[in-house]
């Protein structure tokens, strides 16, 4: 009988590891890190180790990395005061500078850790905020679609971390910090929400509707992603570098993240299209009805 891979979750009781926790404890043999023993809403998850990943002393952690197949990363430090929103998270103030700074930290313990205990991969929780001022360039109608070879550009600290995220895993994946070279995926994830974003937009605000449906990642979609990332045999780039960024997008029609180096690479199949899910108040808002 052939085991179980063993994967690491950080931010375990995190709404990104927590969308699609089902599938990974059933599918994997889970070690689960965390700040805290609770999710937001205050339920608790079942065997999480609590530990600080942005200390230094890592030391104090290395150990649950030991005999680790994989690592999912999904762990990360809010600012004081953040509550999750958009407006929140790309506040270009002090406090968020600063604990992205320190979530780039982790970022790198992590790598780093995963390294020295001789992980195969690390899979990792980034955002299309890693690129999101083309989206502007998108809704002046400059730009038709953004692609993961696009050189990352943000308008804001956030983003600034997600896109340092993806830098510094290509230095572990090029193989210039260890004895071999660490395998990473970042994945861009998009709107990870079942409303597509929708629910507070006013009929006639078809650009707005059009990011949200093209961002939309449904929580199938969301685990399958995640899943064929940590067990395709080979991720490797062109230069046969072990390195990948994919758009965490269903298979929307109104996509505008680009897809088909995960569909190409992965061999991801999104089975979710927000323009059908959504259909009727896609027809509300296109037809300006209240």
């Amino acid at each position: 009988m052939t085991r179980k891979r063993r994967v690491l979750v950080t931010g375990a009781c995190g709404y990104i590891a927590q969308r699609i926790w089902a599938e990974l404890t059933t599918r994997y043999e889970i070690t689960a890190l965390d700040a805290s023993t609770h999710t937001a809403t205050g339920q608790k998850v079942e065997d999480v180790i609590v530990c600080d990943l942005t200390d230094s002393n890592r030391s104090l952690y290395r150990k649950y990395f030991e005999g680790i197949d994989a690592v999912i990363h999904c762990a990360y430090r809010a600012a004081p005061g953040e509550n999750g929103s958009n407006a929140d998270i790309t506040a270009n103030t002090d406090a968020q500078f600063f604990a992205e700074h320190a979530n780039l930290s982790m970022a790198y313990n992590v790598y780093r850790c995963a390294s020295e205990a001789a992980v195969s991969r690390v899979v990792v929780a980034s955002s299309n905020h890693a690129a999101d001022y083309y989206e502007r360039l998108v809704w002046e109608d400059r730009l038709e679609h953004v692609t993961p070879t696009m050189a990352p550009r943000s308008d804001n600290f956030y983003g600034w971390a997600k896109a340092s995220y993806e830098l510094l895993g290509f230095v572990f994946a090029s193989g210039q910090c260890g004895e071999r070279a660490l395998e990473v995926v970042q994945l861009r994830i998009g709107a990870p929400r079942d409303h597509a974003d929708l629910d507070h937009l006013r009929p006639g605000q078809l650009k707005e509707m059009h990011r949200g449906l093209g961002a939309h990642l449904s929580q199938r979609d969301q685990a399958q992603l995640f899943i064929k990332s940590v067990e395709t045999p080979n991720i490797d780039d062109e230069n046969g570098v072990p390195f990948q960024i994919f758009f965490g997008a269903s298979g929307n029609t109104h996509n505008f993240w680009a897809i088909a180096n995960a569909r190409k690479v992965i061999g991801y199949e999104p089975q979710d299209n927000s323009q059908v899910q959504f259909a009727e108040r896609i027809s509300a808002l296109a037809k300006n009805q209240r």
